[in-house]
């Protein structure tokens, strides 16, 4: 699969149909051999196409990205479809009446939307082992997870299949997939993107963001969302790395990338970052709960029961934890805005380890094996509380298991980001593999 930036000059130029991409797409995703794929887009995206043709050949512009097809996760709004958010309890409700306000974005910009995509069931899990779709597969090894709750967006753009797909993001729902894929993906700052026709999870943690398989379309699909384009970041870049529980429960290779990138940076301790962790887990609870209460007291037995008891154990929490979790939240934020006001970008790993096995779906943190659904966000739940920018990178692994680390900006400074991404892969240090270069390997 080429990247989107090229097939939308060629369809533009007029090199190629969009109405050849988009069947040559459908085939594809109809052939998905990684349970990546829930509802393949036929008409819509035969339409899309042909209306994108019919630009081109009148002369007008076709748009950044004409006639690149892409695919969403499960919880997007898609006009005509009924909003499943992964989940056999809103298999029938009545079909979205419009787009969701990103899609209509990408739409507008030109791009084919083709397919929807595997996820955790409403978003809550860091796996993507799905009760009613199946578990999505690693492109790089099909024995072990993609990761999630965005793993079936992850994993199609790391097979190949599609040049970029959006995701969600409220505790590491973007970043964990990438890691485990060896793909780019953008959790903006929080807020920094539309959210509506989009089905929530925790509201005061809820992004959305693409994943792409090279920078050059990150930086053109999140222009094309924010609706401007990227700035480019303007002079030296400070870095600092992050310590303390970061530099735990990490892969050495991780260590290594981040010390090799800025090997004089200091060291940064985040305040109270266990605690920090902990009051994400509470109020994504809390949240979670609340919304799903109502659909509970009726339907608790359509859940998938490994989400269903999670969330009933959220709508069970006082609100007033909630309210101390938040309190806690303000004076960690004015705390850490104070201590990295002298940095451009921080540097720590993404999910703490390569993919693990499907059939043993555990990881090892603080040296005991823990479910990998609840702990891959180890590194990213902590950063989702700081409510700053974080863009996972793939290290440069060739015949490994993917790993990635994130570089965490400041509200705004998604450019900075970029532009150090692009550094990396001048440096060898990140970029992308393509799946079939890659080995089992064992789990780290």
């Amino acid at each position: 699969m080429k990247t989107a930036s090229a097939i939308a000059a060629a369809v533009r130029a007029g090199k190629v149909t969009a109405t050849t991409l988009a069947e040559a797409a459908i085939a594809a995703l109809k052939s998905d051999a990684h349970v990546a794929v829930t509802r393949v887009l036929v008409q819509r995206a035969l339409a899309d196409a042909a209306a994108v043709d019919a630009k081109v050949a009148s002369g007008q512009d076709a748009g950044p990205l004409a006639g690149v097809p892409y695919g969403v996760k499960d919880l997007f709004d898609v006009a005509g479809l009924t909003t499943t958010a992964g989940s056999a309890v809103h298999a029938k409700p009545a079909p979205a009446t419009a787009d969701a306000e990103a899609i209509r974005r990408l739409q507008a910009a030109g791009a084919v939307l083709t397919a929807t995509l595997n996820m955790d069931e409403f978003a809550y899990g860091f796996a993507t082992i799905n009760a009613t779709h199946g578990t999505t597969r690693n492109p790089h090894d099909p024995a072990r997870l993609a990761g999630g709750s965005s793993g079936g967006s992850a994993a199609i753009v790391a097979a190949g299949v599609l040049p970029f797909a959006l995701g969600s993001d409220t505790n590491g729902s973007i970043r964990v997939p990438a890691s485990l894929c060896g793909v780019y993906g953008l959790k903006p700052a929080h807020a920094s993107l539309p959210l509506s026709g989009t089905f929530p999870f925790a509201e005061s943690f809820d992004d959305i963001g693409p994943f792409t398989a090279s920078l050059e379309d990150m930086a053109l699909v999140w222009g094309v969302l924010r609706g401007e384009p990227v700035p480019p970041s303007a002079g030296s870049i400070r870095i600092a790395r992050l310590s303390g529980r970061f530099r735990e429960n990490a892969d050495p290779a991780q260590l290594a990338a981040i010390d090799a990138i800025a090997p004089d940076a200091p060291l940064l301790e985040l305040p109270d970052i266990a605690r920090a962790r902990s009051a994400a887990f509470l109020i994504t609870a809390c949240e979670g709960g609340s919304l799903h209460r109502g659909t509970l007291a009726t339907s608790a037995l359509a859940y998938d029961p490994a989400v269903r008891d999670r969330l009933i154990a959220g709508a069970l929490l006082p609100e007033e934890l909630h309210a101390k979790a938040m309190a806690f939240r303000a004076n960690f934020l004015s705390r850490v805005n104070r201590l990295i006001a002298d940095f451009d970008v921080l540097l720590a790993p993404a999910a703490p380890c390569t993919a693990p096995l499907i059939a043993d779906p555990r990881i090892m943190i603080d040296g005991a094996l823990s479910p990998a659904r609840a702990d891959l966000g180890i590194h990213t739940q902590p950063i989702t509380f700081t409510a700053l920018p974080s863009l996972t990178v793939p290290l440069r692994r060739p015949g490994q298991l993917p790993l990635g680390l994130q570089l965490i900006g400041k509200p705004g400074g998604e450019g900075a980001l970029l532009a150090l991404a692009a550094r990396l892969e001048i440096d060898g240090i990140t970029g992308v593999t393509a799946p079939e270069c890659m080995v089992t390997g064992e789990l780290t």
